[in-house]
């Protein structure tokens, strides 16, 4: 077993993910096998010390965070076998999106869910929080594309869980569970709490650690379906006049089969703006669409059909028929980044609300109210998200020189709750609960479903020791604490700090965090 690394220099290289937590570790682990990872299980299982699973740490609500020991597994899982036949692909827990995708191109074949940060996203991490993307509209997240997982549990145990393989030993659907998992959001997509639903549904265990953050055990491989890349794309960009138009716009758009519905809402098209995107005047919101289909004629049918349907309700619809022009549609949304990286340091982009998701029918409710939170809060945000699942990002930009922003921001995360909750929707569709969202599900799932939450997680981990305060929340939940920001942020050194600020701006998450330690 490779040893621990405690030097305060490396454990402040891994204090930060991409969302608004500083917390430092009290050791790293980085596994160069599977006999490495199971042995640092027991090992924890000896000590109570907990463990935190970590990919690249792109996660946005903490989960890659953690004041135990951060087992570091972008590295040393790197296998990746392409069954063409099969249409499989046998990814090591450190492969990510983009990997996938290259081997299995060469195949003809692609993984569809697609996560913005798909660049970096190891499978590991896809797997622990259900990742999604752009094309979820279409393609759903990624659990229906798991086969099966391999995974370190309790006591060291590595085992591989398969799809079709039947229940859990260790947990069962009990009577009235389905009765209780009728509760769960009825929405599009969920990342939230244990997916006790679909494990009720599927019968299937790998059900149940899809999503589940690393708290149940370690993922160490997956195997992913894979399916034929599409003939033929084409897609349209629609200018909307009105926030109400959104809600209709959308569903129609849905029944359309899209591949991919993105919202970008007035908010972000102002940044878009600064940075020298073309902005239709008086358009409070642009819909980028995209069809997915076997003949170019087809693809550019049904672009006609959007553009028709919708016409009474757009300012303006910019169609682009072949790939080329949907690269050219899609090149607003890559704008938006580089302009919020540019805000200054008294203006950070902090992702406390930042993945909820409505019922589409409530989507123009949804993004009102966030609006007017803003402003109530006096909070700017920047708005979009995946338009097609009623699925909406929030970056909050608080002025930090400002007096109070810390309780203006907590105001808005209390508030954005409350209106998820009125609209029937879900604290996360696609990055998890992490610690962000943890003290807050009980609002949201109720006693009884929260109890059985407790079930599972004693059931795959007696010791606690896989993540703890991640989905169940620790005693002393408290989402706006240990902030990366202001000034009672953890004390690291200031030259880790500037490249940690760095990595956040060009989202590089893929650099290695022991290269942040070299002294400059």
């Amino acid at each position: 077993m490779a040893p621990l690394l405690t030097d305060p220099r490396v454990r402040s290289a891994y204090s930060e993910g991409a969302g608004i937590y500083r917390i430092v570790p009290a050791a790293v682990a980085i596994p160069e096998q599977i006999e490495d990872v199971r042995a640092w299980v027991r090992d924890a299982e000896r000590s109570g010390s907990p463990l935190i699973p970590r990919g690249a740490g792109s996660g946005m609500p903490g989960g890659n965070v953690g004041r135990g020991v951060i087992l570091d597994m972008s590295r040393a899982f790197m296998e990746l076998e392409i069954d063409a036949r099969r249409r499989i692909a046998r990814a090591g827990a450190s492969v990510t999106w983009a990997q996938v995708q290259q081997g299995a191109a060469a195949h003809g074949l692609r993984l569809p869910p697609d996560p913005s940060s798909g660049a970096f996203a190891t499978s590991g991490g896809m797997v622990a929080t259900n990742a999604a993307g752009p094309r979820s509209v279409r393609y759903g997240s990624v659990r229906p594309w798991v086969e099966a997982v391999e995974v370190v549990g309790a006591g060291g145990e590595a085992r591989w869980i398969k799809r079709g393989a039947g229940s859990a030993e260790r947990f069962a659907i009990q009577r009235g569970d389905r009765d209780l998992v009728g509760s769960f959001p009825r929405t599009r997509k969920n990342s939230s709490g244990y997916a006790l639903d679909a494990f009720a549904a599927s019968g299937d265990e790998v059900d149940l650690l899809i999503g589940a953050e690393g708290t149940l055990g370690i993922v160490t491989a997956v195997e992913w379906r894979l399916d034929p890349i599409p003939r033929a794309s084409a897609g349209v960009a629609l200018s909307l006049a009105s926030l109400d138009a959104l809600g209709e716009a959308a569903t129609y758009l849905v029944t359309l089969d899209p591949s991919a519905v993105e919202l970008l809402d007035r908010s972000l098209l102002d940044f878009v703006a600064q940075a020298g995107g073309a902005i239709p005047p008086g358009a409070e919101c642009l819909l980028l669409v995209e069809f997915e289909r076997d003949t170019a004629a087809a693809a550019r049918g049904v672009v006609g059909d959007a553009v028709r349907g919708l016409q009474h309700l757009t300012l303006q619809a910019d169609t682009a028929l072949d790939r080329a022009g949907l690269e050219r549609l899609w090149s607003i949304r890559h704008l938006a980044s580089p302009a919020l990286a540019r805000l200054p340091e008294t203006r950070r982009s902090l992702q406390v609300v930042e993945d909820g998701c409505v019922p589409l029918e409530r989507l123009a409710e949804y993004v009102t109210g966030l609006r007017a939170a803003a402003a109530r809060h006096e909070v700017p945000v920047a708005i979009f998200g995946h338009a097609g699942d009623g699925h909406v990002h929030v970056n909050a930009l608080p002025d930090l020189t400002r007096p109070r922003w810390r309780e203006a921001l907590q105001a808005l995360y209390d508030d954005v709750l409350a209106l998820l909750q009125h609209l029937g929707g879900t604290p996360s569709g696609e990055h998890g609960d992490g610690r962000l969202r943890a003290g807050a599900l009980a609002s949201f799932f109720g006693p009884a479903l929260m109890s059985r939450f407790r079930d599972l997680k004693t059931a795959y981990d007696p010791g606690s020791i896989f993540n703890p305060g991640v989905i169940l929340p620790a005693a002393d939940w408290a989402p706006l604490a240990d902030l990366k920001v202001g000034n009672d942020a953890a004390a690291i050194p200031g030259d880790i700090a500037g490249r940690l600020r760095e990595i956040e701006r060009s989202a590089a998450w893929s650099t290695s965090k022991l290269d942040l330690t070299r002294q400059p």
